[in-house]
C-alpha cells in the first residue's frame, strides 16, 4: 500500500508538469538573480547562508501543496482505504526524493554561476541530503496541518518557521564545516543531530497525523 501511495503521488505530479517546471524554474531564476547581484562571492559564510536561504523557501514551495491540493472528497476516499501512518510517510518519502532532486539542481546550477568553494564534497552531499529529508518531514506535517485550518501557503509559511530555524541553524554550522573542509570528524556529531531531529520529526509525524486525519 505504502508503495502504492507514493507511486499516486508521482503520478498526481506528472500531470501536474507545470507545477513541478515551476518549482524547477523558482531554483534556476532565484540561483541567476543572486548571480546578478552577486556575481561572484569568496567568503564562505556568505556563500554558504545565501544558498541555505535559497533552498529553504525553494523546499516551503515545493511541499505547501502535500495537503492543500487534495480536495476534502479525495481524502475521505484515502481515509476509507488507507491506514494515516502509510499516507504521511508516502507523502514524507516522496518529498524526500522531490527535494533531493532540488538541492541537487540547485546546488549545481549554485556552484556554476555563484561559484564552487566546498573543500568536502562528501560531508556537504551527505547534510544535503539530511537536509533535504528534514526539510521534507517538517514541512509536509506542516502542510497536513495548515490544510485542516484552510489557511493554505500563508498559514503554512506561519506554522513552518519556527520549526525550521533550529533545523536551518544546525544545518548552516555543519554545512559551514564542509565548506572549510574541516575534518569529518568534527562535522559528524552535528550530522547525527540533523539525523535525530529527522528521526523524531518522522516518529512525531507518525503517531501525531492519525488524529489530525480524523478531524
Amino acid at each position: 500500500m505504502l508503495l502504492f501511495l507514493i507511486y499516486k503521488e508521482i503520478k498526481l505530479e506528472l500531470r501536474n508538469k507545470y507545477a513541478l517546471g515551476g518549482i524547477f524554474l523558482y531554483v534556476i531564476a532565484t540561483v541567476y538573480t543572486s548571480y546578478l547581484s552577486f556575481k561572484n562571492i569568496i567568503h564562505p559564510a556568505t556563500w554558504n547562508a545565501l544558498f541555505w536561504i535559497i533552498l529553504l523557501f525553494a523546499s516551503i514551495n515545493a511541499i505547501s501543496k502535500s495537503f492543500i491540493q487534495d480536495s476534502q472528497g479525495r481524502q475521505l476516499y484515502h481515509y476509507t482505504l488507507f491506514k494515516p501512518q502509510q499516507v504521511i510517510l508516502s507523502k514524507i518519502i516522496y518529498n524526500a526524493v522531490l527535494m533531493v532532486f532540488i538541492s541537487l539542481l540547485c546546488f549545481i546550477f549554485y556552484a556554476a554561476f555563484i561559484n564552487y568553494l566546498v573543500q568536502n564534497l562528501y560531508m556537504f552531499l551527505l547534510v544535503l541530503l539530511a537536509g533535504s529529508i528534514g526539510f521534507s518531514s517538517i514541512l509536509t506535517m506542516v502542510s497536513a496541518i495548515a490544510s485542516k485550518t484552510q489557511g493554505n501557503f500563508s498559514m503554512m509559511a506561519i506554522l513552518s518557521f519556527p520549526m525550521l530555524i533550529p533545523f536551518l541553524i544546525t544545518l548552516i554550522k555543519v554545512s559551514k564545516l564542509a565548506v572549510d573542509g574541516i575534518d569529518n570528524s568534527v562535522c559528524y556529531p552535528y550530522l547525527w543531530v540533523l539525523i535525530l531531529i529527522n528521526i523524531i520529526v518522522i516518529g512525531l509525524s507518525y503517531i501525531l497525523f492519525p488524529y489530525l486525519w480524523q478531524d
